[in-house]
């Protein structure tokens, strides 16, 4: 390739006549392989050789500034397009991966955790111990500066008390529901969540429901009653339990919005979620310990006959404890980056995920009329979400 040239004079003022006429040259660059470094070099091979400015022609040399103006912005915003391209690529990417962990933790949980509530029944010891679990993750977290450490006053400490304890209950029932019942029917009855959102939001929030929200509750109440009547694991403590969970989680979303809100420094979802865990361990040791205290070696033997050594076992409470608190914080990172919307159709999705792979794992007995059931109320669920999809636009006038 040979050497470019690409010279330009500026022009001469008008009280120096004596000097030659200026002119500006843009000399093509010599490229054998046609290949440009910039859109600018691009533009400037295929529409211009020289331009000519005359000191004495003035509309010439506007328009000539003009036109090199206008390759400028051509340049920058072709520039800007491509540099745009790859990170949008790199952010769907990332997206796709943060959703697939989250689900993939959300499986190994589920089973984990059935696993370990099949051969120790104590629900109270078993959520403490995970609550333990994720508040070593979290001072891990704030200890590595991998997070910045939260500033909480003494109103936002009562206020978060409150969610602490609501958030506490909330997966103590879950837990005793996944006790009692099979893992695919459990996650079934949570699908009603969107009913309790609708309900808690209008009792406390003011906010009314569209007709098409409401239309989407239809199937998803009639598809868990449907499910419900030919659930073969069923009995009332593992469906109470998860409605109860269903009703305490939701308090805890609206309640952590109307404080969200109402505080001018309010927490990120993160450090908000984290101080949440450790105090809902604080609150549950003890509660544990005076309900259950059955973490002892002689319990352990007896998780034993069920099929696992007190090794095992250990080993599976930790690992169910993990993935709680893990899947719990990439959902916060993923709501971070997406809108709650979309978050809401990943979660609906999530749930198909757990279901289907807990009716595999376990091999569990579902009926035709309990599949259509469950079909059913995930179909709601979506509707549900793309109905407050549609609510969130705003209006044309």
């Amino acid at each position: 390739m040979q050497a470019s040239t690409f010279y330009m004079s500026l022009p001469t003022p008008f009280l120096k006549p004596q000097k030659p006429p200026n002119q500006i040259f843009i000399t093509r660059t010599t490229n054998t392989n046609n290949k440009f470094n910039s859109p600018l070099q691009h533009y400037v091979f295929h529409n211009a050789t020289s331009y000519s400015i005359h000191k004495n022609n003035v509309t010439n040399h506007k328009l000539c500034r003009l036109d090199l103006l206008k390759v400028r912005a051509v340049a920058e915003n072709a520039e800007g397009s491509e540099a745009s391209k790859p990170r949008e690529v790199v952010r769907k990417l990332q997206l796709g991966v943060m959703f697939g962990i989250w689900y993939l933790l959300n499986i190994f949980y589920n089973i984990y955790n059935k696993q370990v509530l099949k051969a120790f029944p104590f629900p109270a010891t078993v959520t403490a111990f995970q609550f333990g679990c994720g508040t070593l993750l979290i001072l891990f977290m704030w200890g590595f500066r991998l997070h910045p450490i939260p500033k909480i006053s003494k109103s936002q400490f009562k206020a978060i008390f409150s969610l602490a304890a609501i958030h506490t209950l909330g997966n103590l029932l879950t837990n005793i529901s996944l006790g009692r019942v099979a893992v695919s029917f459990t996650h079934t009855i949570k699908a009603t969540e969107p009913f309790f959102t609708v309900l808690l939001s209008a009792l406390f929030l003011a906010e009314r429901p569209s007709l098409w929200i409401v239309s989407s509750l239809v199937p998803i109440v009639g598809g868990v009653a449907l499910a419900s009547m030919t659930e073969a694991s069923f009995n009332w403590i593992g469906f109470g339990s998860a409605m109860a969970s269903n009703l305490t989680n939701q308090s805890r979303n609206v309640f952590s919005k109307k404080f969200m809100v109402k505080d001018e420094e309010a927490l990120d979802n993160i450090n908000l979620f984290s101080i949440i865990t450790i105090i809902s361990f604080i609150v549950l040791v003890p509660v544990a310990i005076l309900m259950e205290g059955k973490l002892t070696p002689s319990y352990l033997q007896h998780a034993g006959s069920q099929g696992f050594n007190g090794r095992e076992l250990c080993m599976r409470l930790l690992l169910s404890g993990f993935c709680l608190h893990t899947y719990q914080q990439v959902s916060y990172m993923i709501l971070e980056m997406v809108s709650p919307v979309t978050h809401a159709v990943g979660n609906c999705v999530k749930r198909v995920v757990v279901i289907v792979s807990s009716v595999i794992f376990f091999q569990t007995p579902v009926s035709p009329i309990n599949s259509l059931g469950t079909a059913l109320a995930l179909a709601g669920v979506f509707l549900y979400s793309r109905a407050k999809r549609l609510q969130r636009k705003p209006k044309v006038a």
